[in-house]
């Protein structure tokens, strides 16, 4: 019975302390960061090019510079990377958030 009585405290304090230091490791955490896609309509002035669009909105899309070039000519239905002034584009831009 003292076994019995000695075997039970402890797995009482060891749940208590093991779990009491892993829910103060969870409250510590930081969440984790989420990638929210977005899709707007730019305008295409003189100079620019698929490459230097691609260069302002590839952050936080986890693509390549070249990568994210074929995604816009894949939106946009291009054949080719010859854009013109004047015309709009399809871009998608990558917010990073907070999971809470």
């Amino acid at each position: 019975m003292k076994q019995l009585i000695m075997l039970t405290l402890a797995v009482l304090l060891g749940a208590h302390f093991c779990g009491h230091s892993l829910m103060n490791a969870l409250a510590g955490e930081v969440g984790t960061p989420l990638i929210e896609k977005y899709y707007t309509s730019i305008e295409i002035r003189n100079g620019d090019s698929l490459w230097s669009i691609a260069d302002q909105y590839v952050e936080n899309s986890g693509m390549s510079t070249a990568q994210y070039v074929q995604e816009l000519k894949n939106m946009n239905r291009l054949r080719e990377d010859t854009i013109h002034s004047g015309q709009y584009l399809t871009v998608a831009y990558f917010v990073q958030s907070q999971d809470k």
